[in-house]
């Protein structure tokens, strides 16, 4: 009976799949399997990426990445396996069928940033040309496709050097190996370009130039909405996060504006206009222009400005915002007075950083607009002291020499087109009155299609929608400017003796903790120094106020956030893993919490030891752990510098002398504010006096291995499964 019932079942479920496969499908039932088959797929492919990449496969139970030689050995099926990340490199193709092309142009660009080809790895030829091979070219066609669409696969930003003979592509160029432009490289066309395209009637020229304004603006942080200074020109990645509105960035704020002027369109001003605000709520700190991180613009990231940012006053004028203008540019003039020129680069306690001079005009383009704008009289003078500076400190027998030292007045052999092309300009335009002119300057460019004021705009100010015309902008009113001007007038203290600014002092309510402030602080890794009673003029008062700088690095954890400890291990004879030395873990790179046997390889001291330079041992660094002591640019930056040289790993070493595990708590480091997921290799941090132990055993031994790993997985520990020590702190 059962066997029966068995045999009618089997023919009623055969003749339901036969009448079902003679049905036709309906679009409805086809997309709901079509969303089964993709949800599927986003299953896979990001449990892959989250777990597992840049690891060849994923372990779907183990929830990790399979990396050959860290498991045991599956034989001839791990010669498909040749840390080349293959799952990705498989996956490709597949993505452009799914329509899944963001995901796809991610995928292009981790391959070509992070998968290398040359590792020490015994594969099997068949499965790396079927998996591998076949996957590149076919990445590669379809990227190649969707170029030629001018669909994808490319940022929109130009090269920063081209051939004028080959161009960039032809292999008679000697070029197209860059990956970098800053970015006022990269948006300081549109002007030229759009003139060209209107000029000629080929729009190919203003819609490039066009494209490289949005991939820039697409590319802003967006909670503050500022730009960095320097960009790759294949992915869109920063690779410079600071952000200023000098050399590096200055003409792309110039020429969102002017834009705005030439073209009429107020996509332009509105970019400028956001950017700008921007600016003024983090960079500028009247009258200084400060250098700030993109991804935390409240920290300063240097102490000097550069004279490109002269420019920026005049452009200011041109906004409408007077005050601001008038303040910095006479900082500059101050500046100028005291070294005669504007130096290269100088402190924010207007010192000589960059002694160079090199006959720049952005200092006269900028007094020239405030002058147009206030109609003040100093600002002639100003000017006057710019061509009788010229005259005696730069004139030489066969023009003007660019100034190689402003300390010492040594010239160099140099006169850059802008001086002729700029600097007489803005001079002769600033002595000469209308009836002088040729031409109505104030006629060029017209401004086309603007808002003068509108009732969208009533809660912002009247510039904001209006074209920069001196005319019917700004009145004549010397005594506005003169009113700013006097609180700046001594600033640098040439004309009588330096008074310092008025002292901003911080209260540090810590005594609750049972440590005294300064102590407190320096168990944090931050460094308190008395100030100079001579130098800052502190007066009795003053007696005990710290000069701080608080450093971005150190993470201070929450209740609920453990730091768990690490450890260096010796592992080479004659230590043989009884030199154990306590370290503290990164926010970012490699998790060694997630490698079971940790990572192990030999060291090698970083020339220079910050890494903040460009290295001079790669060769010895590559496939070693290296060493690099803390200081001077952030540990992300080191780690990336290091990475890029091959290093398999990173070890810190605090620079505060003395400091030890004993006596200063573990912290985390953390990144530089921008993306460190391109940080894959692992890092470790070791106080000053661990950290000359490890430098030691190196002067001694020349080879010395080490082991990094969490402390609780320590070799020859007997509780293996001892639960880690947090270690918190808490900041009121």
């Amino acid at each position: 009976m059962g066997l029966r019932i068995l045999l009618v079942s089997c023919l009623l479920l055969t003749a339901w799949v036969q009448c079902q496969e003679t049905q036709n499908m309906t679009p409805e039932e086809m997309t709901v399997i079509r969303d089964q088959v993709i949800e599927m797929f986003d299953h896979a492919y990001g449990n892959y990426m989250k777990h597992a990449y840049p690891a060849d496969e994923l372990m779907p139970l183990s929830c990790k990445g399979r990396v050959r030689g860290q498991e045991p050995n599956r034989g001839d099926i791990d010669e498909s396996l040749g840390k080349f990340s293959l799952t990705l490199i498989d996956t490709l193709d597949t993505l452009v069928v799914l329509n899944k092309l963001d995901e796809f142009e991610e995928a292009v660009r981790k391959t070509v940033k992070d998968v290398r080809l040359d590792n020490d790895v015994v594969v099997s030829v068949f499965e790396t040309n079927i998996r591998v091979l076949g996957g590149l070219l076919g990445a590669h066609v379809m990227a190649d496709l969707f170029r030629q669409r001018g669909e994808r696969m490319q940022c929109g930003l130009p090269y920063p050097k081209i051939n004028l003979r080959y161009g960039v592509l032809n292999p008679l160029s000697r070029i197209g190996a860059e990956t970098d432009t800053c970015t006022a490289c990269a948006g300081t066309m549109i002007l030229e370009f759009a003139a060209l395209s209107r000029l000629s009637g080929e729009s190919v020229f203003e819609k490039h130039a066009r494209k490289a304004l949005d991939v820039l603006w697409s590319k802003r942080q967006k909670e503050s909405d500022l730009v960095g200074t320097v960009i790759n020109i294949h992915n869109g990645e920063w690779i410079r996060r600071d952000s200023g509105v000098g050399a590096g960035i200055d003409s792309y704020y110039e020429y969102l504006m002017k834009a705005y002027i030439l073209l009429g369109d107020h996509v332009f001003l509105e970019r400028f206009n956001i950017h700008y605000n921007a600016i003024m709520k983090y960079i500028s700190q009247p009258p200084l222009l400060l250098n700030v991180h993109m991804h935390n613009p409240t920290v300063s990231v240097r102490s000097w400005m550069d004279s490109l940012l002269a420019f920026f006053p005049g452009l200011q004028v041109l906004r409408g915002d007077l005050k601001p203008a008038i303040e910095t540019h006479e900082m500059l003039y101050q500046v100028t007075k005291q070294h005669k020129f504007l130096p290269e680069a100088f402190t924010t306690e207007f010192r000589v950083h960059w002694g160079q001079h090199l006959l720049r005009p952005e200092f006269a383009e900028s007094t020239y607009y405030l002058y147009k704008a206030t109609g003040d009289p100093y600002y002639l003078r100003v000017g006057q002291s710019i061509v009788e500076k010229l005259n005696v400190y730069a004139r030489v027998p066969c023009g003007f020499a660019a100034v190689q030292d402003v300390r010492t007045g040594t010239h160099e052999d140099r006169m850059d087109s802008f001086f002729l092309a700029e600097m007489f300009k803005y001079l002769y335009l600033l002595f000469s009155d209308k009836s002088q002119l040729p031409i109505n300057i104030d006629d060029y460019p017209p401004c086309q299609d603007n808002m003068t004021y509108s009732e969208a705009s009533h809660a912002e100010d009247l510039f904001t929608h209006s074209c920069p015309s001196p005319d019917t902008l700004f009145p004549n009113n010397p005594s506005f400017a003169k009113s700013i001007r006097d609180g700046y007038k001594y600033l640098t203290g040439v004309g009588r003796a330096f008074k310092p600014l008025p002292l901003r002092e911080i209260e540090l309510p810590l005594h609750d903790n049972g440590l005294e402030s300064v102590e407190f602080l320096k168990s944090m890794g931050i460094s308190l120094m008395p100030l100079n009673e001579a130098m800052a003029g502190i007066t009795k008062e003053h007696k005990g106020v710290y000069q701080i700088k608080l450093v971005a690095e150190l993470s201070q954890t929450s209740e609920e956030e453990e730091v768990v400890p690490h450890i260096v291990q010796l592992i080479s004879p004659p230590f043989v893993g009884r030199t154990v030395l306590t370290a503290g873990p990164a926010k970012f790179g490699m998790d060694l919490t997630k490698q079971e046997h940790g990572v192990k390889g030999s060291i090698v001291r970083a020339v220079p030891f910050t890494a903040c330079g460009p290295l001079e041992n790669t060769a010895e660094i590559k496939g070693h752990i290296a060493l690099s002591l803390r200081g001077d640019c952030m540990f992300a930056a080191k780690a990336r510098q290091l990475q890029d040289a091959g290093a398999t790993g990173v070890i810190f070493i605090d620079h505060r002398e003395g400091s030890n595990s004993n006596d200063s708590p573990l912290f985390q480091m953390v990144g530089d504010g921008g993306s460190t997921a391109d940080i894959k290799i692992p890092l470790v941090f070791l106080f000053s006096r661990e950290g000359q132990v490890l430098l030691d055993a190196l002067d001694e031994h020349r080879n010395v291995d080490v082991l990094l790993l969490p402390k609780e997985r320590q070799l020859g520990q007997e509780n293996k499964h001892e639960k880690p020590t947090g270690m918190n702190i808490e900041i009121r």
